[in-house]
């Protein structure tokens, strides 16, 4: 196995379990190496730091154990029953009620670059990284063997590899076949679309927040701009909303949604959609809504957007909170890693000011339970949102 030293001072973070090695910490590369490869992490002084995939780019290498053993089939299984028993001690595992769930969410399950989520017995892979993805036959294997109700494993990681990996990866089914399926969310159903839907078919993230939402809901005349598939909009629906519009500017999207609330609430003559521009939309919402949800993409991919970012934040939510109706209630979300929880909180606040209106903060949110946030890698808490009230 190669070995990686780092330059003296450089392996603090790694002994505080922090999982990603950044090229410039490297004094020296031992031997031959590809990308994918395992490699062994050691300090200045020759002691060992961690064994981890290495990959061409500013992180080099991501650990996948701090302690210096064999990593072989068995590794991978105990990591994936570990991961698989935090979600039934947590209560997420419940098929009566919720057969939808994320599996492996990378570094906070101390498998970096892996996402693996659970539609009913399908579950869906994407690796990140080319070591992942050399390994993949074989995770999907370990996790048929783990988890009786999954019977088909879906690799999707033909967008998801860096963009100079030396392989050509394809979406395919690395077991069974199953092209749909109905999963179930909290009671609600939805359409999961792996093989053409985006991420692994829907965002299972939102999942405490859509709770939250319903909560909210009631007697609400509810906007959920940026729909997707239409989660909040089905929640808001089962929270007993006056009527819900959902907008989203791809018309597959609009589509999705339609089915889902079809499927759930048919012949219902609350909910409208619209396939259009979210900023030209809420050019004229005036006082027509009381609860809107802003669950946008990634503004900033990486740090060189965050600028430009932070502005587009700013910009949605002073259209928003200027023209939500008052004692109206605002859902906003970022869910750009690179964007802060501070810089977030920020933006909305200049957005507030901006508007001159009284705004009050009710909750702080983050992602659901089933996407651990590791305490060594505050970088994975890439979700943040704020439910704020608008008087």
């Amino acid at each position: 196995m190669t070995t990686i030293t780092l330059k003296p001072k450089k392996e603090e973070s790694i002994k505080r379990f922090h999982p990603w090695v950044f090229s410039g910490a490297i004094a020296k590369i031992s031997g031959k190496v590809q990308e994918g490869d395992l490699v062994r992490v050691v300090d200045c002084k020759g002691d060992f730091l961690g064994i981890g995939h290495y990959q061409i780019g500013s992180i080099t290498v991501r650990i996948v154990s701090f302690e210096d053993k064999i990593i072989d089939r068995n590794f991978w299984a105990d990591k994936i029953r570990a991961a698989y028993l935090m979600r039934k001690n947590i209560g997420v595992v419940d098929y009566q009620h919720n057969n939808a769930y994320r599996l492996i969410h990378g570094e906070g399950d101390n498998l970096p670059a892996l996402v693996v989520d659970v539609y009913d017995s399908t579950a869906v892979l994407q690796a990140h990284s080319v070591g992942m993805y050399n390994i993949r036959h074989i995770l999907a294997e370990i996790i048929v063997e783990e988890i009786a109700e999954v019977e088909n494993v879906f690799c999707k990681s033909e967008g998801t590899l860096p963009f100079k990996a030396p392989v050509e990866p394809i979406d395919e089914y690395l077991i069974g076949e199953k092209t749909d399926c109905i999963a179930k969310e909290n009671d609600i159903l939805f359409y999961a679309d792996w093989l053409k839907g985006q991420k692994t078919g829907f965002f299972i993230d939102q999942r405490e927040n859509r709770s939250l939402l319903k909560h909210y809901a009631k007697n609400r005349d509810v906007l959920n701009m940026f729909c997707y598939t239409g989660g909040f909009s089905l929640y808001a629906m089962s929270g007993g909303a006056n009527l819900v519009h959902s907008v989203d500017s791809s018309a597959k999207a609009i589509s999705l949604t339609d089915k889902n609330i079809e499927m759930n609430f048919a012949n219902d003559t609350r909910h409208k959609s619209f396939a259009e521009d979210a900023f030209k939309f809420l050019e004229n919402i005036d006082g027509k809504y009381d609860l809107i949800i802003l669950d946008p993409p990634a503004f900033a991919k990486h740090r060189d957007a965050l600028k430009n970012a932070l502005q587009g934040y700013k910009r949605l939510n002073a259209r928003a909170i200027e023209q939500i109706r008052s004692g109206g209630i605002l859902f906003t979300f970022s869910c750009s890693q690179a964007v802060s929880k501070e810089q977030f909180r920020l933006a909305v606040f200049s957005a507030a000011a901006q508007t001159g209106r009284n705004v009050k903060i009710l909750h702080q949110l983050t992602q659901a339970i089933d996407h651990p946030i590791n305490i060594y890698h505050p970088e994975g808490e890439y979700l943040k949102g704020l439910v704020v009230y608008v008087e």
